[in-house]
């Protein structure tokens, strides 16, 4: 989910012009109602962002309410960013071949039917497979509704605001799904996280034939076997890596899972090899630096997303915080991603990306290790500082990954270079919480056992929340070193001197597009 303007741009010395990973279809026809075309396509976008944090502050509710098991719970999490992020990219190529707004309309439809199941789980079970379903309807609409702005809006001013429309919804909705999370869990009830999207969802699609024009259509046809294998194998890879918490690594419920999943996976890049219209053309990684910024946002998105799940468990499990106040605690984090985003589009027309690509990952690296040192007497005090430095570090690298992305790729492969940065980030976040929460849970029995036998079989409240604390302080400690690895791709592959001229403003929108997982 990323955005861009036309702009003239320098790439070691040599000037380029930058493309439109939007894409230019029917861009010089003016919606119905450009207003209203705006309300509608911004709907969707906050309620598909803010879905993706709203749900982390409601955990230990739904850990409590539905029986989840603690391998379980990560779930919660990666069903949506897998399904989202490993069928974006087919889902902005159905938007291609039917039509943006037909499909568009089918992706909200699935989003808010999906949502009512959800906020009707009786069970875990039945609540991961329509945070699953969820992701499906977000891969269909997010890349529809930002092609939707091209189709419907002039090239220009109006575009432009659109855009800043746009990326407003996409950063602010971070913040939004937090304080909506803590207020719904807090004061009503965590099943009104999911019943808020599907009033959204009906107006955005009574709103939407009247809105917005539908595109043209292209020739082609659907890669189903690439979407069926590659999402297929992530999530046997993840299911694997999270069997392994509750039994070991040598039991079949973890072995066959990760069989399954390399089989698939090596079947996705001999479908990808060998298609005709390939989801994902291996091209695209021919560039070093491009490949490396895949690379360096798959950690980061490891990163964020770890923070995100465990530090929420700690503030409500640990130290006894209200679902509200938790999610109030979170506020300086997307405040200060958005804050440095902003800042380093500025910055980077001065710089180049290499600076910031350096210093962003490194404050990441700085922060996960700070945070790693809590205990369970830490005030929020010794929780914000290394917050903030997260947040800086988060948001002084989003802008320079997205333009060393999309830098110097041909027009018709912009907004799959583009998309592919947003599918790193939340397929790396999933597989990295699958591995960190294994981390976790294996380190908090470890303690809980050895604190057990000192005190001869007994545990008591204070010891269980030591052991509960070391479990996530580990985990915080390994999304360092994964970090670390982040970091070291970035200083080691990404050799880019690019200067970005006259385009602070798209630069911002691409940034805080990927601001919060």
């Amino acid at each position: 989910m990323h955005t861009s303007t036309t702009s003239t741009t320098r790439y070691e010395g040599a000037p380029l012009k930058s493309v439109d990973p939007v894409g230019a279809a029917g861009a010089d026809t003016a919606g119905k109602h450009l207003g209203l075309a705006l309300a509608v396509i911004s709907a969707a976008q906050l309620m598909i962002v803010l879905d993706a944090t709203v749900v982390n502050v409601a955990l230990p509710t739904i850990h409590t309410d539905l029986h989840f098991s603690s391998a379980n719970l990560e779930w919660l999490i990666t069903a949506y960013a897998l399904t989202f992020g490993g069928l974006l990219l087919f889902g902005g190529r159905t938007g291609d071949l039917f039509g943006k707004r037909r499909m568009f309309m089918l992706g909200i439809a699935t989003f808010a039917v999906s949502s009512l199941l959800g906020g009707l789980a009786q069970s875990d079970v039945w609540l991961i497979i329509t945070r699953g379903l969820q992701g499906i309807g977000a891969a269909i609409a997010a890349p529809t509704a930002l092609s939707l702005i091209a189709t419907n809006f002039p090239e220009g001013h109006r575009r432009n605001r659109a855009m800043g429309v746009y990326a407003a919804m996409s950063g602010g909705g971070g913040a939004l799904g937090l304080l909506l999370g803590g207020i719904f869990t807090d004061l009503v009830s965590w099943r009104w996280i999911f019943f808020v999207n599907v009033p959204i969802g009906a107006l955005v699609l009574l709103l939407a034939p009247r809105a917005l024009n539908e595109s043209e259509t292209t020739s082609g046809h659907l890669d189903v076997p690439g979407a069926v294998t590659a999402t297929g194998g992530m999530l046997a890879l993840v299911y694997g890596l999270s069997n392994a918490a509750s039994h070991s690594w040598s039991s079949l419920g973890t072995l066959l899972p990760l069989g399954a999943a390399l089989l698939l996976l090596a079947a996705f890049g001999l479908v990808e090899a060998h298609s005709a219209e390939p989801l994902m053309p291996f091209s695209i990684f021919n560039n070093r630096n491009r490949s490396a910024a895949y690379g360096l946002m798959f950690c980061l998105g490891t990163a964020v997303f770890s923070m995100f799940f465990f530090l929420t468990q700690f503030l409500q499990d640990v130290l006894g915080w209200s679902p509200l106040k938790a999610g109030v605690g979170f506020l300086p984090m997307t405040a200060g991603i958005v804050l440095a985003a902003g800042f380093t589009s500025r910055l980077v027309g001065r710089v180049g990306v290499r600076v910031p690509l350096l210093v962003g990952p490194a404050g990441t690296v700085a922060g996960l290790a700070w945070i790693s040192r809590l205990t369970p007497n830490s005030t929020y005090p010794e929780i914000l500082g290394p917050l903030v430095l997260i947040a800086l570090g988060m948001g002084m690298s989003f802008v320079p990954l997205t333009l060393t992305a999309v830098s110097g790729v041909r027009p018709t492969d912009a907004g799959l270079a583009s998309a592919l940065l947003n599918t790193a980030q939340q397929v790396g976040g999933a597989l990295g919480l699958a591995v960190l929460a294994t981390v976790a849970i294996n380190a908090s029995r470890s303690k809980a056992e050895s604190l057990a036998v000192a005190s001869h079989g007994h545990l008591s409240g204070s010891a269980a929340a030591i052991a509960t604390t070391h479990g996530y302080t580990t985990a915080f400690t390994a999304a360092s070193g994964l970090a670390l690895i982040g970091f070291l791709i970035s200083a080691l592959a990404i050799r880019s001197t690019r200067r970005e001229s006259g385009s602070g403003s798209s630069v911002a929108t691409r940034g805080m597009e990927t601001a919060v997982p």
